[in-house]
């Protein structure tokens, strides 16, 4: 069993910054690529941001060059650093994790965590 925890979200005015954090634990045997997604209210849930087992990273276009993706192995966590937040940045935001366990290699969802922008 594979459980994915979300940390970091909150209220931040516009042009603030937040971290997110989401921890993977359970029987694990490989964790592959790691990603963020969010979903505003009345939208398709969409990508954020991706980093492969080898560090390469992938941005949506509304957020590239105000956050960072970033992963500790080691700790099997995966970071979502959030620069210059707008209000449109308004979303819950979902992490999700490729996974390798004894059963099988599938896609985790974390629980999900609001990120509120506004002034």
């Amino acid at each position: 069993q594979v459980q994915l925890v979300e940390s970091g979200g909150g209220l931040v005015q516009p042009g603030g910054s937040l971290r997110l954090s989401c921890a993977a634990s359970g029987s694990i045997l490989s964790i592959y690529a790691m990603a963020w997604y969010r979903q505003a209210p009345g939208k398709q849930r969409e990508l954020v941001a991706l980093i492969t087992t080898g560090g390469s990273t992938n941005y949506g276009d509304s957020v590239k060059g105000r956050f960072t993706i970033s992963r500790d192995n080691a700790k099997n966590t995966v970071y979502l650093q959030m620069n210059s937040l707008r209000p449109e940045d308004t979303a819950v935001y979902y992490c999700k994790v490729n996974i390798a366990t004894m059963q099988k290699i599938g896609d985790y969802w974390g629980q999900g965590t609001q990120v509120t922008v506004s002034s």
